[in-house]
């Protein structure tokens, strides 16, 4: 694992559920989430955080989708595994320069 992999998902798993925190509920503790490319994880900075058990895997609540088995119904309800990443990204920002 590269620094720069390290300090991604130390980031990302400090920030916490990226769905959670879009839904209004910011800091609910996380684990990372691989996202796959032609079935492969490509890179430690291809990830995101998501909550477990919930939106990651094994959801005891119906107000969460969990993408571990339900990727199509996960995607419809927050977006694209691409978008999330996106959005991590833009969160880990802004917690950085709010720390600055």
């Amino acid at each position: 694992m590269t620094i720069a992999e390290d300090n991604w998902m130390t980031a990302i798993t400090e920030l916490g559920c990226v769905c959670c925190w879009l839904q209004g509920h910011p800091r609910t503790p996380a684990a990372v989430h691989h996202i796959l490319t032609n079935g492969k994880r490509t890179s430690h900075l291809n990830t995101i955080p998501l909550c477990d058990p919930g939106h990651h895997q094994n959801s005891r609540t119906p107000e969460k989708i969990s993408r571990h088995p339900n990727k199509a119904r996960f995607e419809a309800a927050y977006g694209t595994e691409a978008y999330l990443l996106e959005a991590t990204d833009q969160l880990v920002e802004q917690m950085k320069k709010a720390t600055a």
